[in-house]
């Protein structure tokens, strides 16, 4: 079986990017074991990726009221419905280990409410998706509802941030038929 392309545009070299390019996706590669292929895919053009990686680390590594398995179950939750493989895929593996459950990114990605989650968990991923899917009928009973569960106007806008920057990255990654890395679906199962 011929192994399929990770995207329908030219995938650069890795030796031949930029140094800070480079030198970015080797470090990952050094932490990880292997070059994600999103990574490759968007270095296409490497001025976006530049700009795609500076937005994903604001929203993904800032301090706040979301956890990193808050900020992982958004990602998989709305690249769910948005039908993106890539980000379900990458990011469930992310999530996997980060919450240490084998099976949560699967429960979030086929139902998230039928996932075992908290009502603290169901109240961002519902306000995600409706940010994802009809931002324009947002009110404050939506505000209020988030803020009940001890949520800052800071951490909605990270709700809200990272919501908006997958869908994105979800059009991005399924218009370019980026494919997930072999290694994403073992991490983190037991």
């Amino acid at each position: 079986m011929t192994e399929k392309p990770i995207s329908r545009f030219p995938v650069p070299e890795i030796a031949d990017l930029p140094e800070d390019l480079r030198t970015m996706i080797l470090a990952v590669q050094e932490k990880v074991g292997f070059v994600p292929n999103v990574f490759l895919v968007l270095a296409h053009r490497p001025d976006e990726l530049r700009a795609f990686m500076a937005y994903h680390d604001a929203l993904m590594l800032r301090d706040g009221g979301l956890t990193a398995v808050d900020r992982e179950m958004i990602v998989v939750v709305t690249s769910s419905d948005n039908r993106c493989q890539y980000c379900v895929v990458a990011h469930g593996a992310a999530l996997r280990i980060r919450a240490k459950q084998s099976k949560i990114a699967d429960q979030l990605a086929i139902n998230y409410r039928k996932a075992d989650i908290t009502p603290r968990q169901m109240a961002i991923l519902d306000f995600a998706l409706k940010v994802s899917n009809e931002a324009d009928s947002l009110g404050e009973e939506d505000f209020a509802t988030l803020r009940g569960h001890g949520f800052s106007d800071d951490d909605i806008w990270d709700i809200a941030g990272i919501t908006a920057f997958f869908g994105m990255s979800n059009r991005m990654a399924n218009f370019t038929s980026m494919r997930p890395n072999d290694e994403f679906y073992i991490m983190g199962r037991k």
